[in-house]
C-alpha cells in the first residue's frame, strides 16, 4: 500500500452484504402492488439506476405517481426486512476487511440502508471493529449517495480523497466517488450488470478480492 495510509469506503447492500435475493423478492412484491409483472435478476441489473423512481420509469414507461412511489417504497422495505435476515456477507468479506486493516489501511462503511437498521446489522456480523466509521442513510430513501459521501468523508480524520477508494456495486458509487475526488472500483455481484458498470469508466471486478487488489493498485 505504499508509505501513505490508504482508505477504502465500502458500500453495504450488494457489496459487503450479499442481499440481492432479498432485494429481488422485495422489488417484485412492490411491483405486484401496482399490477406490474415480476422481473428477472438480469433485467433488474440491466435497468437499475438511481434515483429509484427513475428505475421504475424504465420499467413502467412512466414515472410512478407520488402515491404509487410512497406505497411501493413501504412495501419494498417491509418485504426486504422479512427476507434480508437470511442473507450473509459476500464471499471473503471478513478476511478482506481484516487483511486491509492489519496491513495498515483504514476503512469505513457508507450505505443507503437506513442508519438505525444498518448499525446493528453490521454489529451482528462482528465486523464493526474493522471500520473507523459506519454511516447509513438519513432522510428519505431512493436518492443518490453523493451528498452522503460528502458528509461521510468530512467526518473522517486523516483521510484524503486522493488516497481513498470507494468499492460498491452501483454506478452511483462511482458518481459519488468522483464528486469528492476519490477513486472507485465497481463490483458485479450486486445491482448492476457488468455492461452498465463499465459505462462508469472505472475498474470493474467480479469479486471483492479483485476489488481490494485494484484498490491497492490505485492508491499504492
Amino acid at each position: 500500500m505504499g508509505k501513505h495510509t490508504a482508505h477504502i469506503v465500502w458500500d453495504w447492500n450488494g457489496t459487503l452484504f450479499h442481499d440481492i435475493d432479498a432485494v429481488m423478492s422485495a422489488t417484485n412484491a412492490a411491483f405486484a402492488e401496482i399490477g406490474l409483472e415480476p422481473i428477472t435478476l438480469a433485467r433488474y441489473r440491466a435497468l437499475y439506476c438511481v434515483p429509484i423512481p427513475r428505475f421504475y420509469e424504465r420499467l413502467m414507461g412512466r414515472l410512478p405517481t407520488q402515491a404509487e412511489w410512497d406505497h411501493m417504497d413501504v412495501v419494498f422495505h417491509r418485504h426486504y426486512r422479512d427476507h434480508h435476515i437470511r442473507c450473509g456477507l459476500a464471499d471473503g468479506a471478513e478476511s478482506l476487511l481484516a487483511g486491509w486493516q492489519e496491513a495498515g489501511g483504514t476503512q469505513s462503511l457508507l450505505s443507503m440502508h437506513g442508519h438505525e437498521e444498518l448499525v446493528p446489522l453490521v454489529r451482528g456480523f462482528g465486523i464493526e471493529r474493522r471500520f473507523v466509521r459506519v454511516d447509513g442513510r438519513t432522510g428519505p430513501s431512493g436518492g443518490s449517495k453523493t451528498a452522503h459521501m460528502d458528509r461521510h468523508l468530512s467526518g473522517l480524520t486523516g483521510v484524503v480523497a486522493s488516497r481513498t477508494v470507494v468499492i460498491g456495486d452501483a454506478v452511483d458509487d462511482a458518481v459519488a466517488a468522483a464528486h469528492v475526488g476519490a477513486h472507485a472500483v465497481l463490483y458485479t455481484g450486486g445491482s448492476h450488470s457488468r455492461e452498465s458498470l463499465v459505462e462508469a469508466g472505472v475498474p470493474v471486478v467480479d469479486s471483492l478480492a479483485e476489488a481490494v487488489a485494484e484498490a491497492e493498485r490505485l492508491v499504492g
